[in-house]
């Protein structure tokens, strides 16, 4: 491995802080000493931790992961639509940078408050919009998704059959995370080789460690296989150019 990644989405999952059963599934421990030690034979440069279903609206255990992994790492969290404007300036502070939406396990915001609350997050600390769905789901959020500020999607879209749809959103400025390889239904390879075409910014590698429920976890081959299809020019974007960019605080709080 030769090149550096900012880990665009992994979780902590710290059994000090509450986790919750989702869809009857608990997921077992990995916490920050367990991710930094999974990763410590790579050039990691930052990441970004983001806040799992089995989370649900707990803030505590982000506080303590991002303070342990440090300035060069920031929050994905799920707020209720409820939350004030102290509650977002305090994450805000801490080091979040979106708010998630995860359309596919719950746990989150519902998705009718998508609009208003990716705006309202955006204007008030510069947060963006993260959505875990599948992209078969997309095509009835595609005009109100390339109508927001800064949105990305989780995991390649999961499905082939929604597959255009998600080309098409990234055309538009939508992010998509290349993560999770193992719980996509398709080749991954033409997959890249396409999204990277449609708009060189909107690919984000990320290691979707410990890799929850995913039918085959992350492996270094997946990294592997990023510079493989791209080369190192383009595979730099994905592995840390974007990331960066679109993580930096977009104002100051």
């Amino acid at each position: 491995m030769n090149q550096k990644y900012f880990d665009c989405h992994f979780h902590i999952i710290d059994k000090n802080f509450p986790v919750v059963s989702n869809q009857g599934f608990m997921p077992d421990e990995f916490t920050s000493e367990d991710y930094l030690e999974r990763l410590k034979a790579v050039d990691l440069c930052g990441g970004a931790v983001v806040s799992g279903s089995f989370q649900a609206f707990d803030q505590s255990y982000l506080f303590h992961a991002l303070k342990v992994l440090g300035p060069s790492f920031v929050g994905v969290t799920q707020v209720p639509q409820t939350v004030s404007d102290q509650e977002l300036q305090e994450l805000n502070s801490a080091g979040v940078r979106a708010v998630r939406f995860n359309v596919k396990r719950g746990g989150s915001e519902e998705i009718h408050h998508l609009e208003s609350m990716a705006r309202r997050v955006h204007e008030l600390v510069g947060w963006h919009t993260e959505l875990y769905v599948d992209s078969t789901e997309l095509a009835a959020l595609f005009e109100t998704l390339v109508s927001l500020p800064v949105v990305s999607i989780d995991h390649l879209g999961l499905s082939k059959a929604g597959f255009p749809t998600l080309l098409k959103l990234a055309e538009k400025g939508v992010r998509v995370k290349a993560t999770g390889f193992g719980r996509v239904d398709f080749d991954v390879r033409p997959a890249l080789t396409d999204l990277y075409a449609a708009n060189p910014r909107a690919l984000m590698f990320g290691t979707d460690l410990p890799s929850t429920r995913a039918p085959r976890p992350y492996q270094d081959d997946d990294y592997t296989l990023v510079l493989e299809t791209l080369g190192e020019e383009k595979a730099a974007n994905v592995f840390y150019k974007n990331a960066i960019e679109f993580y930096r605080p977009k104002r100051v709080s």
